[in-house]
C-alpha cells in the first residue's frame, strides 16, 4: 500500500452479496453527465481507489455508450495483480440511448438482459458481472422476468449477484422471491432521505444490502459547489431541480448549516455528509455501502476521510437539525426521469 491511512474496512452486502469495502466508487461521472473529464486522472483516481483498498467499483453499461467499462477495464489492466484480483464490479444495464446522449426508455425483456450482459463482458474484459442490475424497471415486463433472465446468467457463471436498482418496496419482495438479491442501489443521503420509511425496513427484513448513491447529491452538498458556478452545456445537473434558481439557494443554506458542525468536528462538508451515510447501517440494521463519485484522487483522498469521522447520538442528533428530513428544495430528477423511479411510486 503506498496510501498512509490503513486499508478501506469491509462489510457484508446482504445476507447473499459478497464481502466488500465499506466505501464503493461510483464511476458514472469518468466518462458522461458532469462535463468534460480528465482520462489519465480518471485512471489514477481508480488505482488511487484500488490502492487504498476500496474493491467495488459501480458503472453503467450506458454510462458513455461503453466507455465507461471500457475505462474501468483499461485500469484494471494496468492496476496491480493483487489489487485486480481483488476489485469487484457492479454493472447497470437497460437504459436505451439515442445517438445524440437522450434516454428513450428501459429494456428489461431476458434476451435483452442476456445480450447487455454479453456486450458488458467484452468491453470489461471479464468473464464474469460480480453484480448485474437493471438500471429502472422496464414498466412493460415483470420484474420477475427480469430478475429470472439474470438469474440464468448465474446459473451460467456470468454473473455471480443480482442487484436492483431504484425499486420500491413490493417490487423489492417479487424481486427476492424469484432468486437471491445481494444488493438495491439506490439515493440516500442527507437530502434524500424517503427510503427510510419503507424500501430500508424492507431490504433489512430480505436481508438485501444497500448500496447508496448521491451521498454528496451530485456535489450540491460536497461543501465545493459555489452559488455562481457556471455548469458545462453536457452537465446533466443544469437540468436538475436542486440545482436550479432558488432551490439551489436554499439547498445551498442547509450546506452552510452542515458547515458549520462540520467545522466544530474538525473535518470536511463531504466527510460529514459521507459519514452520516455510513452511520445509517447501525441505525437501520441494514449494510448500506455509500458510492462517492469521485473523478480525482485529491476528492476520493477527502471522501476515503470520512471513514474516520464518529459520529455520535448528539452529532447525528444536531446535523438532523441542521438539515432536517424532507428539507431539500426540488426533487432530485428532472419530472421526466422521477417517472421512471419505481422506488417512489
Amino acid at each position: 500500500m503506498s496510501t498512509t491511512r490503513p486499508p478501506v474496512p469491509t462489510r457484508p452486502l446482504g445476507t447473499t452479496g459478497p464481502r466488500v469495502s465499506a466505501l464503493g466508487l461510483g464511476c458514472m461521472g469518468m466518462s458522461a453527465l458532469y462535463g468534460e473529464s480528465d482520462r489519465a486522472e480518471s485512471i489514477a483516481t481508480l488505482h488511487a481507489a484500488l490502492d487504498a483498498g476500496v474493491t467495488l467499483l459501480d458503472t453503467g453499461d450506458f454510462y458513455g455508450m461503453g466507455h465507461n467499462e471500457l475505462l474501468i477495464a483499461e485500469a484494471l489492466r494496468s492496476a496491480p495483480a493483487a489489487a485486480r484480483e481483488q476489485a469487484l464490479t457492479s454493472v447497470k444495464f437497460g437504459a436505451l440511448r439515442t445517438v445524440q446522449g437522450g434516454f428513450t426508455g428501459y429494456d428489461g425483456r431476458p434476451a435483452a438482459v442476456k445480450n447487455f450482459a454479453a456486450y458488458s463482458l467484452q468491453r470489461l474484459g471479464t468473464d464474469h458481472i460480480d453484480i448485474y442490475r437493471i438500471a429502472r424497471v422496464d414498466p412493460d415486463v415483470p420484474i420477475e422476468e427480469t430478475v429470472g433472465a439474470i438469474a440464468e446468467l448465474v446459473e451460467a457463471g456470468h454473473v455471480r449477484h443480482i442487484g436492483l436498482s431504484e425499486v420500491g418496496a413490493d417490487t423489492l419482495r417479487r424481486a427476492a422471491a424469484v432468486a437471491p438479491i445481494a444488493d438495491l442501489q439506490i439515493e440516500y443521503s442527507l437530502i434524500s432521505r424517503s427510503i427510510e420509511e419503507k424500501i430500508l425496513p424492507t431490504a433489512r427484513e430480505l436481508g438485501v444490502g444497500v448500496t447508496a448513491y448521491g451521498v454528496l447529491s451530485r456535489g450540491l452538498i460536497s461543501g465545493h459547489f459555489a452559488r455562481d458556478r457556471e455548469l458545462a452545456a453536457n452537465d446533466f445537473r443544469g437540468m436538475s431541480p436542486r440545482f436550479q434558481g432558488e432551490n439551489l439557494h436554499r439547498n445551498l443554506d442547509l450546506v452552510e448549516r452542515l458547515r458549520v458542525l462540520a467545522g466544530a468536528k474538525g473535518v470536511t462538508v463531504a466527510q460529514i455528509a459521507v459519514a452520516w451515510v455510513l452511520a445509517q447501517a447501525e441505525r437501520h440494521g441494514a449494510d448500506i455501502v455509500p458510492l462517492v463519485g469521485a473523478r480525482r484522487r485529491d476528492r476520493l483522498a477527502e471522501a476515503l476521510g470520512a471513514l474516520d469521522v464518529t459520529l455520535d447520538a448528539a452529532d447525528l442528533a444536531a446535523i438532523e437539525e441542521a438539515v432536517p428530513a424532507g428539507a431539500a428544495a426540488g426533487e432530485r430528477y428532472p419530472a421526466a426521469q422521477m417517472a421512471h423511479l419505481d422506488s417512489e411510486r
